[in-house]
């Protein structure tokens, strides 16, 4: 009999290179701030808040075996994650995002995850192989899962026998790829986590509010849509019903990694059997400690 970790985080483990200034930036702008790199990719960073709330989270991605893949590796485990399942590759180079953030907000990102994309399934195997699951011994603890995998293997995973007991949790890795979390709107598995501008790309519309948002993707086949929209209400959406709540005023101060920090805190919460409107708030609290800067990255 397996023993499974209690959580897996499936999708990009990469290195975020932020680029942050007080000052409010449009295109061209040349102002002073401050450069960091840390351990980041949507994965990552919902694996990392795992950690920070006393959890043992297992990576499952890609990484180089190059020398900015060992480091990161290193920092991951650092931070509290297991990285003893990734796919470390011989040929592919460890993925990179790099973002820039003003006052006002993200001003511009670039995302070179093509590394995890060539991976494919590889980076499934040990759900596979009898290493945490099987289709005989399906996973059945929680699974974090961005968009950064293809839609392909998304399509897979939304139907693979080896994650047919598991709790999915889904996010989209950015707007661009949120139309990749279809396939879970055709089977119903999982809960989304989306912003409002991913729902309206995965309805093909756009909505004025986090209810409006989320109450249709449940109609549109999400078993659970839990849906944000920045300082307004958000959503958690069934077919059962829905609740909705403010997140609290803060001074903004970084944007990155904050809808992950968000999906994070709200399974944590539900893992400690909150109701779901205690879990709703205490997401939205901690995603508001972070875009603060009360939350260290």
């Amino acid at each position: 009999m397996v023993k499974f970790p209690q959580i897996l985080c499936i999708g990009s483990v990469l290195w975020d290179v932020i680029g942050r200034s007080a000052s409010h930036m449009r295109q061209g702008s040349d102002v002073p701030g401050h450069i960091t790199r840390l351990p980041g990719g949507v994965a990552a960073n919902i694996a990392m808040t795992f950690a920070r709330f006393g959890m043992t989270p297992s990576l499952l991605s890609a990484v180089g075996r190059d020398p900015e893949g060992d480091e990161l590796a290193a920092a991951c485990e650092t931070l509290g994650c297991n990285t003893a399942y990734l796919y470390r590759s011989e040929d592919l180079p460890t993925d990179r995002y790099m973002a820039v953030e003003g006052a006002n907000g993200l001003i511009a990102a670039i995302a070179d995850a093509h590394s995890l994309e060539r991976a494919g399934a590889r980076i499934l195997q040990p759900l596979r192989d009898g290493t945490l699951g099987s289709a005989e011994a399906p996973f059945t603890g929680i699974v974090a899962l961005d968009g950064n995998l293809t839609e392909f293997l998304l399509d897979e995973v939304s139907r693979d026998p080896a994650l047919a007991k598991a709790d999915l949790r889904i996010a989209p890795a950015s707007p661009g790829k949120a139309e990749r979390l279809m396939p879970f709107l055709r089977t119903s598995r999982g809960t989304l986590y989306v912003n409002l501008e991913e729902a309206g790309l995965l309805c093909q519309t756009r909505f004025t509010s986090a209810p409006e948002a989320a109450a249709r993707l449940v109609e549109r086949g999400a078993a659970r849509a839990v849906v944000t929209n920045g300082g307004d209400a958000a959503c958690d959406a069934t077919p059962d019903g829905l609740i909705a709540e403010r997140p609290p005023e803060v001074l903004v101060t970084r944007v990155t990694g904050a809808g992950d920090t968000f999906m994070a805190a709200h399974i944590v919460a539900e893992m400690h059997d909150t109701t779901r409107d205690e879990a709703l708030t205490l997401a939205l609290t901690a995603a508001a400690q972070y875009v603060s800067g009360d939350i260290p990255s």
